[in-house]
């Protein structure tokens, strides 16, 4: 048990500067201490317009590491590295075409955030609609068979009551 008269209870004087000392500390060590993990800007391309070309090249194209963002908005190493190589090749004088055929060979259609309609990505493509319309046409099946059962088929609305209970009062 803790009483006021205690130095350091949350009550006293010093308790109350102690705790005010120990939250400012941490918040001081919260704020400031993000810029031990800080990192150097990205390299940008020699132009604004080439730049502009790299980043529309890369919202096309998947980050490998997190796959569910474009290599233009994942900050893993991976999509950075990526990032460099598609602006190296607008250097070269590469055409938007040519850096996604190239990205497309060496890492294979997967990184296409939108893949080719192929034989082996149909289903990729029309599974999704297949899936809806057969979910559509079962929820009509059974509606249609629901509404040519006889009343007597469901259940009654309000339980019967128990012979051995006496009635609840109301």
């Amino acid at each position: 048990m803790v009483d006021a008269t205690t130095p350091f209870s949350p009550r006293s004087t010093v308790g109350r500067h102690l705790q005010r000392w120990v939250a400012g500390s941490l918040m001081a060590v919260a704020l400031l201490g993000g810029q031990a993990w800080a990192k150097e800007a990205e390299l940008l391309a020699a132009n604004p317009e080439q730049e502009a070309r790299m980043m529309a090249i890369a919202t096309e194209l998947r980050c490998l590491v997190c796959q569910n963002q474009t290599v233009a908005d994942s900050h893993a190493g991976l999509a950075v590295d990526l990032r460099q190589q598609i602006r190296e090749l607008l250097a070269k004088g590469q055409t938007d075409q040519e850096v996604r055929d190239y990205m497309t060979q060496r890492y294979g259609d997967f990184i296409l955030y939108r893949p080719p309609v192929e034989g082996s990505t149909a289903l990729l493509w029309f599974g999704p609609g297949l899936l809806a319309a057969g979910g559509l046409l079962g929820l009509w099946l059974l509606l249609r068979n629901r509404a040519r059962m006889q009343a007597d088929a469901f259940d009654p609305d309000e339980p019967e009551p128990d012979a051995d209970l006496p009635p609840r009062p109301m």
